[in-house]
């Protein structure tokens, strides 16, 4: 267990201050570590709270070093199926964006990110199921200017996150707490702990 320093405790405390309960990722069959570490990490970088998982082996894959520890700092929720773990986004009051490669995907920089947002991303070769592009409220895409068609998963989770980011620093969101308090003490407790 760690030492519980002022220090510590204070560079907890803002951390936890800033992160975004209303803003995650749903990670549909996203299977090799390196890239579930990855993105793990960009969660924790840009404040999210809690990552979402749908795997068929009914479990995640390990974490490896890329991850630097933030699984520690960003809470896994792995669901049964695609179609339960949108039921619960949904009951939750997110706006469920699924990324794809699809006519009629709307570039990632224009959507408004300052919403309770969940971010759908798929399997590293085969991309978000179409059940998922069936229940996602819109696609989005980034747009690529050179030969290839996609970037890896956790690139692509990188630079979707940091604008959600950019735009929640431009609104505020980042200016005050926005846990509810019994949620923060419990969350600062676990984090204590760690």
């Amino acid at each position: 267990m760690k030492e519980r320093t002022p220090e510590r405790r204070r560079r907890l405390e803002e951390v936890l201050r800033r992160r975004q309960p209303d803003l995650t990722v749903l990670l549909e069959n996203v299977h090799k570590p390196h890239n579930l570490s990855a993105i793990l990490r960009t969660c924790d970088a840009v404040g999210v709270l809690r990552v979402h998982a749908v795997n068929p082996t009914e479990g995640v894959p390990t974490f490896n070093e890329t991850s630097s520890g933030s699984h520690k700092w960003v809470y896994l929720k792995v669901h049964p199926t695609t179609e339960e773990a949108f039921q619960h986004l949904r009951e939750k009051g997110f706006q469920i964006y699924a990324t794809a490669l699809k006519e009629g995907a709307r570039s990632y920089r224009q959507v408004d990110y300052t919403k309770p947002t969940a971010i759908v991303f798929g399997a590293e070769k085969w991309g978000v199921s179409e059940q998922a592009l069936a229940l996602a409220d819109a696609l989005i895409h980034i747009p690529m200017l050179g030969m290839v068609q996609s970037l890896n998963v956790s690139v692509a989770a990188a630079v979707i996150l940091f604008e959600a980011q950019r735009q929640r620093l431009e609104a505020g969101l980042y200016d005050a707490p926005r846990l509810d308090p019994e949620l923060y003490q419990q969350i600062l407790e676990d984090w204590l702990m760690k």
